[in-house]
């Protein structure tokens, strides 16, 4: 077993994280699962308050992490895509920080220890969204939503 402890994040590249890595360093606020439009002229991204149907919406966590692939034909394995071309990944997320060799904001629960200053600082979006199940796809537009962007305390 990998000693999290250690600051793995800033030792080695993504591609050379162990699973056991990888999925530390998700920071659980659960917006890589919210359903995304795309401008067809633009190719701009824009984000919903819409929530992919395995997401508990409370836990930030899917409730069928193993199996998702299999039910949600969209969901993306981010370990297998190349980061690169994800732009819609939130500028807060650790994936796209370490990509871009950025360091952990201090509210990251790798950095603080806990969800908390997560949660304080608004990059969760338990309790903010809708279940996909509950919305027809013509009224993805209404649920348009720009989330918070933290300032990373450690540039």
């Amino acid at each position: 077993m990998t000693n999290l402890q250690s600051r793995f994040w800033e030792e080695k590249p993504l591609e050379q994280m162990t699973d056991n890595e990888w999925e530390a360093l998700c920071d659980g606020c659960g917006r890589c699962c919210l359903v995304k439009l795309e401008d067809e002229d633009t190719g701009e991204i824009y984000t919903t308050s819409v929530a992919c149907r395995l997401l508990d919406r409370e836990s930030c966590k899917c409730c069928d992490y193993e199996n998702r692939f299999a039910s949600v034909p969209d969901c993306l394995d981010l370990r297998k895509e190349q980061l690169a071309r994800l732009s819609w990944l939130p500028q807060t997320c650790a994936y796209r920080l370490v990509y871009e060799g950025k360091k952990l904001a201090d509210w990251h629960p790798l950095i603080a220890g806990s969800d908390v200053k997560m949660k304080e600082n608004g990059i969760s979006i338990s309790g903010q969204t809708v279940s996909e199940d509950n919305i027809e796809l013509e009224e993805l537009g209404n649920y348009l939503h720009e989330w918070p962007i933290a300032t990373n305390n450690h540039e």
